[in-house]
């Protein structure tokens, strides 16, 4: 969740859907960014649970996707970090939390 919301261009998302539902097209006009480009980051927004997504179909039969956002709750403190680094971690790595003084002593 938080690697979702460290980029610029996931957080603007997040900020224009707070209004409601869009209409991908239309997120796409009033952020800027290129469909495509948009989708990548749609994409890894929902994996991490922050916005869903809904195709529909309109009355003359096109398929048409919504965005709105999900439900979410995220706290940032030192736990929420250190758990972070833990998951996004190669298995078997541990993430070495203590502090390194000036004389280079780990505590």
């Amino acid at each position: 969740m938080l690697s979702a919301v460290a980029n610029p261009h996931r957080m603007r998302i997040v900020a224009e859907l707070r209004h409601g539902r869009v209409h991908v097209s239309e997120l796409a006009r009033r952020l800027g960014l290129s469909r495509p480009l948009l989708y990548m980051h749609l994409d890894k927004l929902e994996k991490a649970g922050l916005v869903t997504g809904k195709l529909e179909l309109s009355e003359d039969g096109k398929a048409m996707k919504y965005f709105e956002l999900a439900p979410f709750d995220l706290r940032l403190n030192a736990e929420t970090i250190i758990s972070a680094l833990r998951e996004d971690g190669a298995e078997g790595d541990v993430v070495d939390t203590r502090e390194t003084h000036p004389d280079g002593d780990r505590r």
